[in-house]
C-alpha cells in the first residue's frame, strides 16, 4: 500500500496499537477516519489532531457495522484502505462453561464476525477503487497458544487464515489484502499488559510497522522481529520450545 493519499478508515481505533497507527498515518499525509463506541473519546481525538475524523461504531454489532460503513463511505468516497483493529482479549478457564462460554461469544463476535461484517459493509466500495487495500489484525498468538487465552488465540488463527484466503479470492482485483501480525504490544487490551516487562514499546512496534510498510509496498504480513519467534515456530522446528516459553513468561498463567 502507499504510505501516503490513501483515505483511511480505522475502527476500534480510540487507544492503543490503532489510534497509534491513524496518528502515523495521519502525519504521513493520509485522510484517517478513527471509528469507537465511544464518542468522548472520537471527540477528544478529534480535538487533539485537527483533520482526523471519526464515526461511533460497535463493531460486536452487525446494525452498527453497515451504518457506520455507510456513513464513512458518503463522507468519504474515496476511501481506499481499511485497517479492521478492533478486538478484545480475555483470560479464560475452561474447566467450567461459566469461565469461557459467554466470553468466548463475545470475543467471537468482536474478533471474527466484526471483521466478516466489516469487509461485506465495504468491499464492493473498495473493489470500485484503482488501488484499494484490506489490513487485518491477528496475532502472533495465531501460531503459538497463550494459555490463559484460548478464544483470543483461536479468533486471530481464524483472521490469519481468512486473511489468506481472501488474498487468493481478491487476487485478480485492485484489492490487496494485508495482514498485521503484532506480538504482546504494551497497550491496555490486557490488565498489566501496558506494564509488562515482556511486551513491546507501542512507539517501538508502530515504528517498525510503519518502517516495514515503506520498504515493503507489496507486503503481504506485517512481522515486527519480535513476532517472528511466535509466527515461525513450526517452520523452525522448535514449536513445543515456543509454546513452553511463550507460558513460562504468561503473567495470567
Amino acid at each position: 500500500m502507499r504510505m501516503s493519499g490513501n483515505t483511511i478508515f480505522i475502527p476500534g481505533a480510540t487507544s492503543g496499537i490503532g489510534l497509534a497507527l491513524a496518528e502515523r498515518f495521519h502525519a504521513a499525509g493520509n485522510t484517517v477516519i478513527v471509528g469507537g463506541r465511544r464518542r468522548h473519546l472520537l471527540d477528544e481525538i478529534a480535538a487533539a489532531h485537527p483533520g482526523i475524523d471519526t464515526v461511533e461504531i460497535d463493531t460486536a454489532d452487525a446494525t452498527s457495522i453497515a451504518a457506520a460503513s455507510a456513513d464513512v463511505i458518503a463522507r468519504h468516497p474515496d476511501l481506499d484502505v481499511v485497517i479492521a483493529m478492533a478486538g478484545i482479549m480475555r483470560a479464560e478457564g475452561w474447566t467450567h462453561p461459566d469461565g469461557f462460554v459467554s466470553s468466548a461469544e463475545q470475543i467471537v463476535t468482536t474478533n471474527v464476525l466484526g471483521p466478516i461484517r466489516l469487509i461485506g459493509a465495504l468491499i464492493e466500495h473498495l473493489r470500485a477503487q484503482p488501488d484499494a487495500t484490506i489490513m487485518t489484525v491477528s496475532s502472533g498468538l495465531a501460531f503459538a497458544p497463550l494459555r490463559a487465552t484460548p478464544s483470543y488465540n483461536a479468533s486471530k488463527a481464524a483472521i490469519h487464515m481468512l486473511s489468506e484466503s481472501l488474498r487468493l479470492q481478491l487476487a485478480d482485483t485492485s484489492v490487496r489484502v494485508v495482514e498485521l501480525e503484532p506480538p504482546a504490544v504494551a497497550t491496555d487490551l490486557m490488565p498489566g499488559q501496558r506494564q509488562s516487562p515482556i511486551a513491546m514499546p507501542l512507539a517501538e512496534f508502530v515504528d517498525e510497522v510503519m518502517s516495514i510498510l515503506e520498504a515493503e509496498p507489496d507486503v503481504t504480513e506485517v512481522q515486527v522481529e519480535r513476532v517472528k519467534f511466535l509466527r515461525y515456530g513450526e517452520q523452525r522446528g522448535d514449536y513445543a520450545d515456543v509454546v513452553a516459553t511463550l507460558n513460562a513468561t504468561d503473567p495470567h498463567a
